[in-house]
């Protein structure tokens, strides 16, 4: 078996997690490439001595990998998920970090979940992506132009509001006076968007949900619709430029350019072990069920 793994560093939460992944696979002959910057940090901070092979970019990912491992939080899963691509590589979430909704496999018997990647008992959860195009076009969005998350636009610069007009498959919907908008995938219901007041999607539904960012009009709601539906939204206000965001990667764009939002070709392959269920993760993290009276 060989693995890819990449990761971020938390002083006090990452160092046993990181220890426990790599005892394990190297007694289990498991041949890991790790993420050269990532390498680093582990040669620096002492926790791994061992040479290994490594890779920097999503360029040196190929079929021969059966799986990429992210350690950290949700958005090192993000950042994770821009190596993966379009490769098909699965990617397994190690939760490092607080919430946690992406990395599924939490610290407690890291050993136990692990054994059942080796011996492949588990099973592929497909999670649609965004693709953003910007005309005219934007030199920080050309090869990385995805989200696992969600599209957001928000104001920059600037306390006033932004107008976000907005068009579904070229008809127009709604012109948003609010903060921004987020473009939500199933994935991406339970970060920004379920902040904002969106509603939760399961990960197998064909939707993307928009959410407005502190509307000015209360009318103004979250709305479901297609993953088919191509979304088109020009956005104007007071300064000269506004922000895009796709997941954690931030551009900076000139008023009255157009996005052009649509659900991409292919799928993320997100890894979900037995008894690490997205239902059972809603309810751990937010709480259902956790009543006094129960």
């Amino acid at each position: 078996m060989k693995v890819a793994i990449y990761g971020q560093y938390y002083q006090n939460s990452t160092e046993p997690i990181i220890k426990d992944i790599f005892v394990f696979f190297n007694r289990n002959s498991v041949e890991m490439v790790i993420e050269s910057e990532f390498l680093a940090m582990l040669y620096d901070k002492k926790i791994v001595e061992r040479e290994y092979k490594t890779f920097n970019s999503h360029t040196e990912l190929d079929d021969s990998f059966d799986m990429l491992i992210s350690i950290g939080g949700d958005g090192t899963m993000l950042r994770a998920a821009t190596l993966v691509g379009k490769s098909g590589i699965p990617l397994l979430g190690v939760n490092a970090g607080r919430l946690g909704f992406l990395a599924s496999v939490q610290k407690e018997n890291i050993a136990n979940f692990l054994q059942l990647v080796i011996e492949k008992k588990y099973t592929i959860s497909p999670r649609s992506l965004l693709s953003l195009q910007c005309i005219p076009e934007n030199e920080d969005i050309q090869e990385l132009n995805f989200a696992l998350n969600e599209i957001s636009v928000s104001r920059k610069d600037t306390t006033s509001m932004i107008t976000i007009e907005t068009y579904l498959n070229n008809e127009y919907l709604n012109s948003y006076w609010a903060d921004g908008l987020i473009v939500a995938t199933p994935t991406g219901s339970t970060g920004y968007s379920l902040s904002c007041g969106g509603p939760i999607l399961t990960p197998d539904v064909s939707s993307f949900v928009l959410t407005p960012i502190a509307p000015h009009n209360l009318n103004a709601r979250p709305l479901v619709i297609p993953d088919s539906t191509e979304i088109r939204l020009k956005v104007s206000g007071r300064e000269d430029f506004y922000l895009v965001s796709l997941d954690s990667r931030i551009a900076s764009l000139k008023n009255e350019s157009t996005l052009i939002i649509k659900k991409t070709p292919y799928e993320i392959n997100m890894v979900e072990i037995e008894g690490e269920t997205f239902l059972k993760t809603l309810r751990n993290k937010l709480l259902w069920g956790e009543d006094k009276r129960n």
